[in-house]
């Protein structure tokens, strides 16, 4: 039973954790009634509970696996009491700074269900399952909507005690349906950095989700501001539009994991920033209400399905560290949602407009663009690399003079010459002077014709034993139809000969 609440349960605590985040965004009208905070700081305030936010998920998702879930998100949400009840009683800029900072906490929590929930599901269900978990950052779009609403019956400052109430009730229900008999991983923080840090894929990961995430986070700071002072909407058409951006990237956030458990992800991820790349282009020509609505919304689309996709991939190849590497990558892509809102600031505040910064954006998603196209043939080459490796049979390739240019393992294991002793000859190093010169003419013939041969032959051993083996040879052609290299596969057939001799 208690395995079975930990999806929603632990979903349910990240809408708490992203609810709790944009506190100060989400109440930023009110709060400048009461608060003066000057012009070219409100930036900076509202990306700040991003910063933590972001650093934390580390040894969040670390100590996810180290002590459990249950733990981890008791002890998050006993910590955010502080700063939701300092922000309630705050009466300048610079406790707001002092509260937000510490209201990452609430956005750290993500890096902790996405560690945690992959141990309760099989591998082929990671993406739907990380994708549901993550549609729990429906939270900003709830606060975003709804403490507004209250702030207008009970002011600002009793809307964000609210959330201690919400926090005490979370913190009961942790207590009682939390796991506490988790699976837990105690490999030391600094053993699994180093398992982690030199894959590339990881730098990868966390490139795709800084923008794919950060956008979302981006989106949802800037665009309240954004359209009331570029289109001049009022406040609450802004807010209801930004709530809806919020919702389809949340929505299709569990359809990225889906797709990503049936389709190959790379394919998706492919998609995804060609998306990016053409709709941040739309934005940054400054085009009318409609079609920036448009825009928004399919990058809102996007970056649901990349989000959900993205955390399909961490888990399957980082199965053994995969608390630190969510960790890195959830991180990275909290820092994608407080870099670009500062960046936009600054651009309009020397260009007078925002194209600037939607062209960087197109510009970055292209070059993931071309990396995940880079990713998807690296892992076809490695697919073909294990292949020719573990293969049980003997495999040369010759380039069209004859030279041999690499050997497999079995190669060595069958003939006793090694790849380096290989490499360089040609395979008359195998000879065995039992075969006339007519049946090589006659093989060749046939491989120019046919582009292939198959049949027996024997060869010699490195320490001189003739064996009898079943030999194929293939043309490798290129575009035009020329052979470019000829690839010889073969098996050790003399035991079985042996046999069927002492049979007859």
């Amino acid at each position: 039973m208690i395995k079975k609440v930990q999806l929603p349960l632990q979903t349910m605590n990240l809408v708490l954790g992203f609810m709790i985040w944009v506190i100060i965004s989400s109440l930023l009208p009110f709060i400048k009634e009461d608060i003066d905070i000057p012009a070219d700081k409100i930036a900076i305030l509202t990306a700040i509970p991003v910063v933590l936010g972001s650093i934390l998920r580390i040894p969040l998702g670390y100590y996810a696996n180290v002590i459990g879930a249950r733990l981890v998100f008791l002890i998050s949400f006993v910590l955010l009491m502080f700063p939701v009840f300092y922000i309630s009683e705050a009466s300048s800029y610079i406790d707001l700074i002092i509260g937000g900072l510490f209201l990452g906490v609430g956005g750290a929590v993500f890096s902790v269900g996405v560690t945690s929930l992959p141990k309760y599901y099989p591998k082929e269900k990671h993406g739907f399952v990380n994708g549901i978990y993550g549609a729990g950052n429906i939270g900003t779009a709830i606060s975003t909507f709804a403490a507004p609403m209250i702030a207008t019956q009970i002011g600002w400052s009793l809307t964000v005690k609210l959330y201690l109430i919400l926090l005490l009730v979370f913190i009961v229900i942790n207590i009682f349906l939390g796991d506490k008999h988790e699976v837990k991983v105690k490999t030391p923080i600094i053993e699994q950095i180093k398992g982690v840090w030199k894959n590339d894929k990881l730098w990868f990961f966390s490139l795709f989700y800084f923008i794919t995430f950060g956008s979302f986070v981006a989106f949802t700071v800037y665009l309240p501001n954004f359209l009331v002072s570029n289109f001049e909407l009022d406040k609450v058409d802004a807010g209801l539009r930004t709530a809806g951006f919020i919702a389809v990237a949340t929505v299709f956030r569990p359809v990225g994991g889906w797709l990503g458990d049936k389709f190959q992800p790379l394919f998706l991820l492919m998609g995804v920033f060609s998306v990016y790349t053409i709709a941040a282009i739309l934005l940054a020509f400054s085009p009318s209400i409609m079609l920036y609505t448009i825009g928004c919304i399919v990058i809102g689309i996007s970056a649901g399905i990349g989000n959900g996709v993205i955390f399909k991939l961490v888990p399957f190849y980082f199965n053994k560290q995969a608390g630190i590497a969510n960790g890195i990558v959830s991180m990275m892509g909290g820092l994608g949602g407080f870099f670009p809102p500062l960046l936009l600031a600054t651009i309009f505040s020397i260009t007078g407009q925002y194209s600037i910064g939607f062209m960087l954006l197109s510009s970055v998603s292209l070059a993931s663009l071309v990396l995940v196209v880079f990713m998807y043939y690296q892992d076809r080459l490695k697919l073909a690399q294990e292949v020719f490796k573990s293969t049980g049979q003997g495999i040369m390739v010759t380039n069209t003079a004859g030279t041999i240019v690499t050997v497999n393992p079995s190669f060595t294991q069958l003939t006793g010459f090694s790849e380096e002793e290989a490499i360089g000859k040609t395979p008359r190093i195998l000879k065995s002077n039992r075969q006339e010169k007519a049946f090589y003419d006659e093989m060749w013939k046939c491989i120019q014709k046919d582009g292939m041969w198959q049949g027996e032959i024997w060869n010699t051993k490195k320490n001189g034993e003739v064996f009898l083996e079943w030999l194929n040879i293939s043309a490798v052609k290129d575009e035009t139809g020329e052979d470019v290299r000829y690839v010889g596969t073969f098996t050790d057939i003399t035991e079985h000969r042996t046999n069927e001799g002492n049979q007859s």
